[in-house]
């Protein structure tokens, strides 16, 4: 099934996203790879992540006089943020999106707080930066560009497919078996 998506994104809405649900979202969301997430847990959220999507993502960004143009836009593993993830899920955020799947502790965060993990096809940077509108503002930059959390409002940011969802159902493990 397809499904469009606003941020913030609901509760009722991860819920009843299912492993392979296609989905494209629009608003705000947030990239955050793993110096983020760890300062995120040791320190709290620079952003309401209630309802937020967390892309593991390192984007490739121009500064052009005072404004930040995103040049391209790919996921980055999600196994790094394995230690932390759990941890930014119980704290609310409503999706993550990356690439590659995510660990059992992920897993029963996400259904402990009804939440999905949705991969982004690897190689697509091109693809994906064409749905950011803007780069709205930029959190931590002292963590260097790659690992800065970059807040950009997107429309239709996909095809994101659901790999992981609310009920346990875990897309890479049916692959494995």
């Amino acid at each position: 099934m397809n499904v469009k998506l606003e941020t913030p994104i609901s509760l009722e809405e991860t819920a009843n996203l299912k492993v392979g649900d296609i989905v494209y979202i629009s608003g705000t969301i947030y990239t955050a790879r793993d110096s983020a997430h760890k300062r995120m847990v040791e320190k709290g959220s620079p952003i309401d992540i209630n309802g937020a999507v967390i892309f593991h993502a390192g984007p490739i960004i121009k500064k052009v006089q005072d404004k930040y143009n995103m040049i391209a836009v790919g996921p980055t593993t999600s196994t790094r943020m394995n230690p932390y993830e759990s941890q930014i899920l119980d704290m609310g955020a409503g999706l993550i999106v990356g690439k590659g799947g995510m660990d059992k502790e992920t897993s029963k965060a996400l259904v402990r707080n009804k939440k999905a993990y949705l991969s982004a096809v690897g190689g697509c940077a091109a693809l994906y930066v064409k749905t950011v509108v803007k780069v709205n503002n930029v959190h931590w930059l002292d963590l260097g560009v790659p690992e800065a959390i970059w807040e950009l409002q997107v429309k239709e940011f996909g095809p994101l497919i659901v790999t992981m969802d609310s009920k346990g159902a875990n897309l890479y493990d049916n692959v494995k078996k």
